[in-house]
């Protein structure tokens, strides 16, 4: 980078010093006494006025200047030196006005400009092109001239982009050069130079009157007609609601910065998330309340994306989703993670009905990788990692991996060999949702850690499910203790550590069960000897407890209720690390804590501004 920085101010220095050597060789001032100071006023006045009325022309960003058409006319009708008087004393004018530009600025258009209109003069005149008229008769020259005008323009500023910038600026700038709209309003100053030399070759100074007047109230209406076309295109694009872009819009949005990203290879991440339990708040509540709510999400989406530059939009529903580009997909996590606390940080009228208590959404994260076929199979992945999301209890950011959807389908697929013990955990969504989608989560963390550890297929069926019903004798504690915010008091532990028993008690009633019991009784024992029920002492608490103490503790550092803090993912591996030895068997700590570093680690990247 400061290589490039380098050659681009040597390049600026040298355009700059060739320019204004040779206005200072080849000019000479012609402000005197005659006709022609009047018409260089005159040219002045006019160059001055229409570089402030310009013609804007869809889509945003592209515009019709007028002053090189005046330009290239004086070099027809007037010649080399008066031509460079009104670019000189324009020069002066613009710097004096536009004084908060940097002074090497100035410097650098004006030798550009000069350039321009020096090279063009010499090769109209070397074609055979005659300074006093326009001859209709022969307009090669004056092709000529337009033509070395132009290429000296887009290829002096294309390479100071080239030795300045990076690959998405080089990007810009080959649709700069192949742009349509640039290519034609090349070609409108070439027609608008040679009718201002016809009207001033017949007419005089009235002539470049009555072109100026048409110039601005063409200026006028233009701006009018493209203030009319953003609110339209606006319109089109925006959701009514949030005030988001909508479906059909990101889509568009999509195909282009997929495009980019296959030719610079820098990251893009796409995020889709789905408001939780929106249906029952809009049932609850009614659909006008539901838009409100709607409306507030997406107001806070807005706030959030605009400070990276990321771009949101209302998918559809209650679903949204986040383009991010430049952006990996552990970064897009770490972004989608407090974005997801500060969802449930902010307060909406009547979420404290929903089952977390809060506002939240369920989100799936995907990265562009290099051979994906198209914007549906990206969107596709990024929506089975969001139900992913929802079937692991919601209020969860999950990142895209291959194992993502045979993880669902395991899922599914051990729940029906426990159907009556689901069944019994389902209870929890009427009386602990919390409860719930942490046991649900626990599970998860199991199918992923028996895998890593290679268990045999017996082991790894009693860790999953023993890990999706741990929890199952909460159903026992009464509810003002199960969801009291504050620190729970004496009695209240007691009472809350006898959940072992209680669950060792349903677990016995299913004699199919009986191999589970271990792991519901014995998941809060300490390899330490200092946990409960019994207090059991390292191998005396049997291994898949042990590996359960783990994922579980692990969880209930990372996941939150609403308004409370909680641990990232990396303050919660420090836990585990000076735990080891003393909560957790050191055996299985590092294990799990690498299955964390590869699959879920939220990496808290300092946000560049």
């Amino acid at each position: 980078m400061q290589a490039l920085k380098k050659s681009s101010n040597i390049y600026l220095m040298i355009v700059s010093i060739l320019g204004t050597s040779m206005f200072f060789i080849l000019h000479k001032f012609q402000f005197n006494a005659s006709p022609q100071t009047v018409v260089s006023f005159a040219l002045i006045g006019s160059v001055v006025l229409l570089s402030h009325y310009l013609i804007l022309i869809p889509p945003e960003g592209n515009s019709l200047s007028m002053d090189s058409a005046i330009y290239l006319a004086s070099i027809f009708l007037f010649g080399l030196d008066l031509t460079l008087d009104v670019l000189f004393f324009h020069a002066i004018i613009l710097a004096a006005s536009q004084w908060k530009i940097t002074w090497w600025k100035h410097i650098f258009n004006f030798s550009i400009y000069s350039l321009m209109i020096i090279l063009s003069y010499y090769v109209f005149i070397l074609c055979g092109g005659e300074v006093g008229y326009i001859n209709t008769k022969n307009l090669f020259p004056y092709i000529l001239s337009l033509s070395v005008y132009f290429i000296l323009n887009t290829s002096l500023i294309s390479i100071y982009f080239l030795l300045s910038e990076t690959e998405n600026s080089i990007k810009v700038l080959k649709r700069f050069i192949k742009d349509r709209t640039f290519l034609i309003s090349y070609f409108n100053i070439f027609l608008l130079s040679l009718v201002l030399g016809i009207l001033m070759n017949e007419v005089g100074i009235f002539g470049l009157f009555l072109f100026d007047g048409i110039a601005m109230l063409l200026s006028i209406a233009f701006i009018q007609h493209f203030e009319q076309y953003q609110a339209i295109s606006t319109k089109a694009n925006k959701d009514y609601l949030t005030g988001l872009y909508n479906h059909g819009y990101f889509k568009e949005i999509l195909e282009k910065e997929v495009s980019a990203a296959r030719e610079t290879g820098q990251p893009l991440s796409i995020a889709l998330l789905d408001l939780d339990d929106f249906k029952k708040y809009n049932d609850f509540y009614g659909h006008i309340q539901g838009d409100h709510l709607i409306k507030e999400f997406g107001t806070l989406l807005e706030t959030e994306v605009q400070a990276k530059n990321y771009i949101a939009a209302r998918y559809g529903g209650e679903e949204f989703t986040i383009l991010m580009p430049n952006t990996n997909s552990k970064e897009a996590l770490s972004f989608m993670d407090r974005l997801r606390k500060k969802a449930n940080d902010t307060y909406v009228e009547g979420v404290e009905a929903l089952p977390y208590g809060c506002l939240s959404f369920s989100a799936g994260i995907v990265e562009y990788q290099q051979g994906t076929y198209n914007t549906s199979e990206l969107l596709s992945k990024a929506d089975q990692a969001m139900y992913f999301s929802k079937a692991q209890g919601k209020n969860i950011v999950y990142m895209y991996n291959e194992q993502s959807e045979y993880s669902v389908e395991e899922c599914l697929s051990i729940e029906k060999e426990l159907e009556e013990a689901e069944q019994q955990l389902k209870i929890f969504l009427s009386k602990d949702i919390y409860t719930y989608r942490h046991s649900k989560r626990v599970f998860q963390y199991a199918v992923d850690f028996s895998r890593k550890l290679n268990l045999s297929d017996h082991e790894r069926k009693i860790f999953t499910l023993g890990a999706l019903v741990h929890d199952i004798g909460k159903l026992e504690i009464p509810r003002d203790i199960l969801n009291k915010k504050g620190k729970l008091d004496p009695h209240e532990w007691e009472i809350t550590k006898k959940h072992v028993i209680w669950g060792k008690e349903i677990i016995s009633a299913n004699k199919q069960l009986e191999e589970l019991i271990p792991l519901v009784e014995l998941h809060h024992e300490r390899y330490d000897g200092k946990g409960y029920p019994y207090g059991l002492k390292g191998d005396n608490i049997p291994k898949l407890a042990r590996l359960l103490c783990i994922i579980d503790s692990f969880d209930a550092m990372t996941t939150e209720r609403p308004y409370q803090k909680t641990k990232t993912f990396e303050e919660a591996i420090q836990e585990l690390r000076a735990c080891s030895g003393k909560q957790f068997d050191p055996e299985f700590v590092e294990p799990f804590i690498e299955l964390i570093e590869q699959h879920y680690l939220v990496k808290e990247e300092k946000v560049l501004t």
